[in-house]
């Protein structure tokens, strides 16, 4: 009863003996389905008036899933949607974008994804705290109101972190006359006691009077050594120290250095200069560059590799214009 309905265990076995007839009609049976198969996924092809920007939309989203290298993604998005119709067209070089404005435009934007920072600056991170790492920390300062701006800023590290305190950094400018010291040596209590209940500064009591404080230790200070910045650098010789770290897990909070300079302002009469808070001054302030080698801030910032670092430069200007060039030809 049962016999005629289950197969053997070994029927499908090439050696066995039931393989004659069944092997014959199988294989006409998968072939036949092959071709099915094969005429529709011709049916189902991509049809010809799709529009360019659905299939940009679907490369887009193909590769959204290799995150980690977002000019490669972008690379990927051009060949992928664009080099069939260079194929349809016969044109050896077609324009990527409507204009050779956007191609400019696209181009820059794909060498700037291409830069390396330090660990602590992630795709996520503030405009306002990437720029200031782009830009000014770990560019040496030896201005003595540009000098104190950073120490006060480092010292509200303290309370506050550095995306908020960058945000307030006009608000701070305009509260303390531009890090002047002589002015913000002269606030009187009823000055403090009025910017600490307004609260537009977000700084406790405590933190603003240190402020102005160390505002008057740098006036003596400066009667001392000439100038706040004679007395900062002093310390490293005048030469600010490379550590070149490879990992941002390397770089350290604070050093025997500065905790050598932070004995020696409080000694003065500073307030709130722990040896960390003199650390992160240090490194606002190019005393110390501890953008890691991988950076490009690390070579823009290292004293005896400017030279090589404006060739960089200029042959990146050179390959924008060419590519600015090319773009005028193809419009």
């Amino acid at each position: 009863m049962s016999e005629s309905v289950e197969s053997p265990p070994n029927a499908n076995r090439p050696g066995s003996a039931q393989t004659g007839k069944r092997t014959g009609v199988s294989s006409r049976v998968r072939e036949s389905g092959k071709e099915a198969s094969s005429r529709n996924s011709m049916r189902t092809r991509v049809p010809k008036n799709q529009s360019s920007e659905s299939v940009l939309r679907c490369n887009v989203s193909a590769d959204g899933s290799c995150s980690s290298d977002s000019s490669g993604s972008f690379s990927s998005v051009r060949s992928g949607s664009f080099r069939g119709r260079r194929k349809q067209s016969g044109v050896k070089c077609g324009k990527v974008a409507p204009d050779g404005v956007e191609t400019l435009e696209m181009l820059k934007s794909v060498s700037a994804m291409e830069k390396k920072r330090c660990g602590w600056i992630t795709p996520s991170s503030d405009p306002l705290y990437v720029s200031f790492h782009d830009e000014e920390w770990g560019v040496p300062v030896h201005d003595d109101s540009k000098l104190f701006e950073l120490l006060v800023l480092s010292e509200a590290l303290g309370e506050l972190s550095w995306p908020t305190i960058l945000s307030k950094r006009d608000t701070f400018r305009k509260l303390f006359d531009n890090f002047d010291p002589v002015s913000i040596a002269e606030f009187s209590e009823k000055k403090i006691l009025s910017l600490a209940g307004s609260g537009s500064v977000l700084l406790s009591e405590p933190k603003l009077r240190a402020i102005v404080e160390n505002a008057r230790q740098i006036l003596k200070v400066k009667e001392e050594f000439g100038s706040f910045s004679n007395y900062c650098w002093r310390f490293v010789n005048h030469k600010p120290i490379v550590n070149g770290f490879r990992y941002a897990r390397n770089v350290p909070v604070k050093t025997p250095k500065a905790e050598v300079i932070s004995k020696d302002m409080m000694k003065r009469g500073f307030r709130c200069v722990g040896p960390t808070i003199v650390y992160s001054f240090m490194q606002a302030a190019g005393i110390v560059n501890d953008h890691i080698s991988s950076c490009f801030r690390y070579k823009e910032c290292h004293p005896n590799v400017k030279k090589d670092c404006a060739a960089e430069v200029e042959e990146m200007d050179k390959l924008v214009k060419s590519a600015e060039q090319a773009c005028l030809l193809q419009a």
